[in-house]
Parts: C-alpha cells; sequence; structure tokens
C-alpha cells in the first residue's frame, strides 16, 4: 500500500491536462452498487440500532433514566467516628464500576507542556449533583458540575512560567456545552482550544454465525469509540498523542484534479430519485479517487472500471448540493455521463443533465472548500438559539482535525487505511470529523513566583456515563461518573481530594471513592497509587 501512495502522490501525467467531455466512449455497464451495498447494509443495521436507541431514549428519558427504583445498595467503607462531612483517608475500594453502554469518558488530571516544571500541585475535584430541571417544570437529576481546582506551589527562589493543558474528553459537537471555563487566583481567563486526534479504533459488523448467535465480521466499517477508562489510559501514557496535538498539522499540498458538478437537470415531475453517474476506468495503481456529494458507487477491481452517482439535486433533498470528484496522481482521462430513473442505475432515462468543469489545485485547497461548506451548513442548520459547535470552535482547528483524519485512518494513512474510509468519501471525514470522541485541552501561560503559589480552577459540565433508555439493561437509570488522578500529567502530586455536594436527590449505588451520604461522609481524600476512581448513582425517586 505504501508503494501504492507514493506513485499516487508522485505521479501527475501532464500529458493528461486537458479538458474531458462528456460524450466519450461508453463503459462497459457492471452491476452496480456493488461496493456500497454491503457497506449500505451494515450502515442501515448501525442506523436501525441508533434510531431505536432514540425511539427509547424519547419514550424513557433523553437522559436514558427509566423510573426504576435503586438497590441502594452502598459499598462505601464505614466512616471513621467523628469524621462525618470531613476529609477521610481510606484504602481503594476493589469493587470494579459498571461497563455501561455510553461512556462519557474520565476527569483528567491538569497538566503542562512542559516535562519538569519544579512545581508541586494538589488538586481538589467536587461533583455537584444540584438537580436541573426540563422545559415543562419538571425535575431533572442528570449530569453533574464538576469543579476541578488545583494549587501549584513553587519551592524555588525564581519564577517559574509554565504553559498549563487541562485535558477534556469530548467531541467538537458538544463543545457548547462540555467546554471547561478557567480561573486563575479567582479571576477568569481566557484559554487556547487544542484538539487531539479521534480517540477512538474502529470494529467490524454484527453478522449472524450460522449458529444462532452473531460475530463481528473482522471490518473496520464502524466506529469504536472509547468505552472504558482504559481505552484513554492507552492513548495518553506515552505521551505521543500530546506531542502530536502540540505538533504541525499536517500540510496535504498534494496536486489533484477537481470535477466540479453543476447546473442540473433531471425530470423530478417523472422520477423522484433521478440520478446521475460519471463512468471512468483507471489504472488502480497510479490514480486514486476521492468523491463529495455522490450517493453511490461501483467498481470493478479487476478492470479499473468506476462509476459514481448521486441523485440530481432538487432543492428538497437535505445534501451537498456541491458535488466533485478529486483525483489523486494519474488523471482519469475520458469519462461518461448518463441518467437513471432510480439510484440503482438499473434504467437508463433522458433529460439528466450538468456541466462539469475540471481544474487543478490542491489537496489542501479542496479541504479547505469542503470544511467551510459543512461549517456553514452545519450552522445554518440550527436554530439561532440552539448550540452551535462553531461558536467555541475555530475553523483552523476543525481544518486541521479533517486532515489528521485523512493521514490517520484515509487514503492517506499507507497500510492503517480503514474499510470506512477506503472508499475516499470526503462526505463522511469531513462530517464525522464533528462527532468523533477526542481528547481537548485548554492551554494558558501561568507564573508560580518564587516561593509562592497560584490557584488554577476549571469548571466543565460533565453528562454521566449511562445504558441507553429501555434496552432491557438492568442498569438502566444509573449514571457513572470517574477521574483519573495522574493519568498524562506532568506534575508532582502532593495531594488529591473529591467532594460532592447538593446530594440530596441522589443515592450511591457503586464507588470506590469512600464517600458515605448517609454518615455524612462527602469529602474524601484520594489514595496517591490509585489510578482511576469511579462513581456511580441513581436519580431518588
Amino acid at each position: 500500500m505504501s508503494e501504492r501512495l507514493f506513485r499516487i502522490l508522485g505521479l501527475v501525467d501532464d500529458g493528461l491536462i486537458e479538458e474531458a467531455a462528456p460524450g466519450a466512449k461508453t463503459a462497459a455497464r457492471r452491476h452496480p452498487w456493488r461496493r456500497y451495498a454491503a457497506i449500505a447494509a451494515c450502515l442501515a443495521v448501525v442506523c436501525a440500532v441508533g434510531w431505536q436507541f432514540a425511539e427509547r431514549l424519547g419514550t424513557c428519558g433523553a437522559d436514558g433514566a427509566a423510573n426504576t427504583g435503586g438497590s441502594g445498595i452502598n459499598h462505601s467503607p464505614e466512616p471513621d467516628e467523628g469524621q462525618s462531612g470531613t476529609v477521610t483517608d481510606h484504602e481503594p475500594l476493589s469493587v470494579e464500576g459498571t461497563t455501561f453502554m455510553s461512556y462519557a469518558g474520565p476527569v483528567f488530571p491538569l497538566t503542562t507542556v512542559e516535562p519538569d516544571t519544579g512545581l508541586t500541585a494538589e488538586r481538589a475535584i467536587t461533583w455537584d449533583f444540584a438537580a436541573g430541571t426540563y422545559q415543562d417544570g419538571s425535575p431533572r437529576q442528570w449530569g453533574a458540575a464538576v469543579t476541578d481546582g488545583y494549587t501549584l506551589t513553587n519551592p524555588t527562589d525564581s519564577d517559574i512560567t509554565v504553559t498549563a493543558l487541562y485535558p477534556f474528553a469530548g467531541s467538537f459537537s458538544q463543545l457548547e456545552t462540555e467546554l471547561p471555563t478557567a480561573a486563575v487566583n479567582g479571576e477568569a481567563v481566557e484559554a487556547e482550544l487544542l484538539a487531539g486526534a479521534y480517540a477512538g479504533g474502529f470494529q467490524g459488523v454484527w453478522r449472524s454465525d450460522g449458529k444462532g448467535g452473531h460475530e463481528l465480521d473482522g471490518t473496520t466499517l464502524n466506529l469504536a469509540h472509547p468505552d472504558d477508562w482504559t481505552d484513554y489510559k492507552s492513548l495518553l501514557e506515552s505521551g505521543d498523542y500530546l506531542a502530536r496535538t502540540l505538533g504541525d498539522a499536517p500540510v496535504l499540498d498534494i496536486p489533484v484534479t477537481v470535477y466540479e458538478f453543476s447546473d442540473f437537470e433531471a425530470p423530478h415531475e417523472k422520477y423522484q430519485a433521478a440520478t446521475q453517474a460519471v463512468e471512468f476506468t483507471i489504472d488502480q495503481e497510479q490514480t486514486t479517487v476521492l468523491t463529495y456529494g455522490f450517493n453511490g458507487s461501483s467498481w470493478d477491481w479487476d478492470t479499473g472500471w468506476r462509476q459514481f452517482s448521486y441523485f440530481v439535486p432538487d432543492g428538497m433533498r437535505a445534501e451537498p448540493e456541491y458535488k466533485c470528484l478529486v483525483v489523486l496522481g494519474r488523471d482519469i482521462g475520458e469519462y461518461t455521463l448518463a441518467g437513471y430513473g432510480d439510484g440503482g442505475c438499473d434504467r437508463e432515462i433522458d433529460g439528466v443533465s450538468c456541466t462539469v468543469t475540471r481544474r487543478e489545485t490542491t489537496l489542501d485547497e479542496v479541504l479547505d472548500t469542503l470544511c467551510m461548506k459543512n461549517m456553514r451548513s452545519y450552522t445554518d442548520s440550527r436554530a439561532v438559539d440552539q448550540d452551535n459547535a462553531f461558536d467555541v470552535l475555530s475553523f483552523a482547528t476543525y481544518r486541521r482535525a479533517v486532515s489528521e483524519l485523512m493521514v490517520q485512518y484515509g487514503v492517506l494513512s499507507g497500510e492503517n487505511v480503514t474499510d470506512r474510509y477506503a472508499d475516499g468519501r470526503l462526505d463522511d471525514m469531513v462530517g464525522e470529523t464533528m462527532s468523533h470522541t477526542r481528547v481537548l485541552y485548554l492551554s494558558l501561560p501561568v507564573t508560580v513566583p518564587a516561593g509562592g503559589s497560584v490557584d488554577i480552577t476549571f469548571q466543565l459540565w460533565k453528562e454521566p456515563s449511562f445504558d441507553y433508555g429501555c434496552s432491557g439493561s438492568e442498569n438502566v437509570g444509573l449514571q457513572g461518573y470517574d477521574m483519573v488522578t495522574q493519568l498524562g500529567s506532568t506534575l508532582d502530586f502532593t495531594a488529591q481530594t473529591a467532594a460532592l455536594v447538593n446530594t440530596d436527590g441522589i443515592e450511591l449505588v457503586q464507588q470506590n471513592l469512600g464517600f458515605d451520604l448517609e454518615n455524612g461522609v462527602t469529602e474524601v481524600s484520594l489514595a496517591p497509587a490509585e489510578e482511576h476512581y469511579y462513581l456511580e448513582i441513581r436519580p431518588k425517586e
């Protein structure tokens, strides 16, 4: 694959740089949708499950909290006499936490760009479970306001300036609710937002094993977001993830040829799914074709024949009206255009036409254009009072993430290319970058005076980990929260504590922190050797 990529990115045949016109020789027809039929079937399963969960959440509440009573089991140790409501030292409990269907990620510790700061740090984290309300005014016990505070102390006789980094798990599409705020010595400060690459992986599709069960088919068609804190441990503990985040963005100044489709015409009054297809034959060792705005594809691996198709825009469908082919390497040469009565491209019809414009540019310029279009479409699809990620997400940060995805898992990733992105659908990469789980960072400079201290406080809203409402799980209604004490941090922590406030509306079900609400123990000290702490609560009826 790497040898093939070298040829693709290094070969541009000047002899083929000329305007291609429709109406050249007709390519042999192949069975359409051969490649995309498999993907569509897989996505149909995923979408069906997604819609099923959406319906369940709508029936049982968007927070997945069905009206089921908790067990009331409390695995906290007995509090020391006289310690009610105060910091309690304890040995971490060994009870394992729940693996939830939807994992929100832990609260991470503060770190710095500098590997050896000379600073010591104390940390105090608080989960605030004050109840909110639904729009109709009914009570809603969902999520927690987290205050994560640090005191950095400088034991030396010289001022120390560091770049503090506060990591948090999230996605671009949820930044309006997930983005923490920062304060230094009680004064609010502006922090720069940095974004790490996609934090998850990929998995196959569940298929029948022929024995009454199901098994994954071994492909990499589906996203597999982190589902446990250890996934983040694997991601962050080496420091490579942060190093890439702080490094330079990929430069994709690769020469490409772009075919843009516009001025669409079709007999929509007769054919509601009127489709246009472009066909050509390529040398697969010297040409790679990326698409944007196309709905279907059919390939013949033996001959190099390609057919890409799209539903002719009718001003009604919620899909991009901008459509293009992006050619890396040797140009496609002659091509044909044809119209069909539906997306299957089985019945050719008259009256379907468009204008094709060919130009030469770079992949970077193409991605600039597509990301800008997606950003505008994303914004336009939201009401004026609706959360919009781009109110806090810069175009440059979003654009960089798309390039990183192409190099990480797309057609530019060599042996790492995944089935999900191997077909070169830029729509998927540009769109899914918004929802990918990643570790993001707030970056701010901090100067700690000689012999002095600085307080840094981060506040964030943390949605819980949970099982989907009405999924049949015994854990429906359970909310999970967790934290890691030192993962990925450069700081030398001398003490860490955790606290709960506004707990009247919750009961503790499982934890390894040592809280005991019945006996008033709402603040505990954390064991330095414990990597991970978790807390699972259930709202009281």
